[in-house]
Order: C-alpha cells, then structure tokens, then sequence
C-alpha cells in the first residue's frame, strides 16, 4: 500500500479494497449497479472505468462470472484495482486494463456483459473538481456518452448486455442514444431518495440487437439493500 491509501472492508469483510484516502472512492453508484446487473454462469464481464475496481469484484464475489476485465485510463486507479484482485483471490480471474474507452486495447465481440458507471455530467456543466481523479470520475472530460455506447456495442457480442447507471433527469438521452448504437433497453430501475422525493437515478439494461420492449422494474427507495 502507498502512504495515501486505506484498506477498508465490505460485505461483511468478505471483500477488501485499497483506496487513496483523498482522492477518487466508490461511490454506492457501483454497488447498485452491480448489484443490478444480470450475469448468465460463465459469462465474461467488461468493467468500463473501473476504478478501483469496485464492480467486477462484487461481481466475482456474488454471480458466477466467468472471467471480468477492468479498463481504466488512470494508472494509479489501474494499479489499485490490479492489487485488489490480487488481494481477494481473484488475480486469475480478473485483469485490468489500462487504457483510453476512445481507443482500447479490446478486441471486438469478446464480452457477454458490459457494465459503466459513467461520469454523469457533460464536460462544460458545473464546477470541475480540482482533484483529477474526481473530476474525471464525474464530469465526461476523458470518455463522452457517446463514447461509452459506440465502445460497448462494439465488445458486446450478439445477445450481450450493457447495464448502466445514470441521471433520472437524462433517462430519454439515454434511451434515445442507447438505440441509435442498436442497444435496446430492456430493463429499467428507477432509484428515489424517498418516498416523497423525484427520481435522481436510473439503473438499465439493453441487449445489442434485442426485440423492443422494456420491463420497469419496482422502484428502490434510498440505497435498496444497502440502506442504513
């Protein structure tokens, strides 16, 4: 461990994972997200940004994937989330990757399932972090939407997956983009942080290729399972 990261532990200290103490940490985006996402036994999964790879180790812990890949474009997140692997028992399961979604080192039509928890914001909205880690984390300085979508429908094979987390208030560009790259939503969660609150965040899923129709799932209040 480096001097600026903590260990922490979750699941109950079934999973431990590195992370810089000041910097860039999960969020519970993630953990909902892979929480919601559907994995068939043996299936590859592809984590786009994963950080510290937060989602494909839930997932090796909790579904029965068959190998998952992390690509993250920031070599001291890299470097984390290849040391966590390595410190759950999942080193032979798991490989991170480290580079660019514009430009990766991936090849087409390799992965069952793809997952993003993407930055939220355009680059031009809002004020940008000072820190580069969150920044990058939250507004789409490195990777536009569009880049996501254009990455994920290229890896996916026929019948595979995208599931992604993302603004309530950006539902229909998200759709909308979603099917102009031949990804149809298929599933569809929307999270509320109360019962008398508007939506602030959608979990969905589209097939590559899939037949329309879209099954809305019941709501999540607060965190879901994970509320305090």
């Amino acid at each position: 461990m480096q001097p600026d990261e903590s260990l922490d532990e979750f699941m109950e200290g079934r999973l431990k994972l590195i992370q810089s103490r000041n910097g860039y940490r999960f969020s519970i985006d993630a953990v909902l997200l892979a929480e919601f996402v559907s994995i068939k036994p043996g299936e590859t999964v592809v984590d786009l940004g994963t950080g510290c790879g937060i989602i494909p180790l839930m997932l090796l812990l909790t579904k029965r994937v068959g190998h998952a890949f992390g690509l993250e474009i920031q070599p001291p997140l890299a470097d984390q989330a290849a040391r966590n692997a390595f410190l759950n028992g999942f080193d032979k399961k798991m490989d991170v990757i480290l580079g660019d979604i514009r430009r990766p080192p991936l090849m087409p039509s390799s992965a069952d399932v793809v997952v993003c928890n993407p930055p939220y914001r355009p680059q031009k909205s809002g004020r940008i972090n000072p820190d580069p880690q969150r920044a990058i984390a939250r507004h789409e300085i490195l990777a536009s939407l569009d880049d996501i979508l254009d990455l994920a429908r290229k890896l996916l094979r026929p019948k595979g997956r995208l599931a992604m987390i993302y603004p309530a208030v950006r539902l229909v560009d998200i759709i909308v983009r979603m099917k102009g790259y031949n990804l149809e939503p298929k599933r569809l969660r929307v999270i509320y942080p109360s019962l008398s609150s508007e939506a602030k965040l959608v979990l969905i899923e589209a097939s590559t290729g899939g037949r329309s129709g879209l099954k809305v799932m019941p709501p999540m209040i607060d965190q879901g399972n994970f509320s305090i």
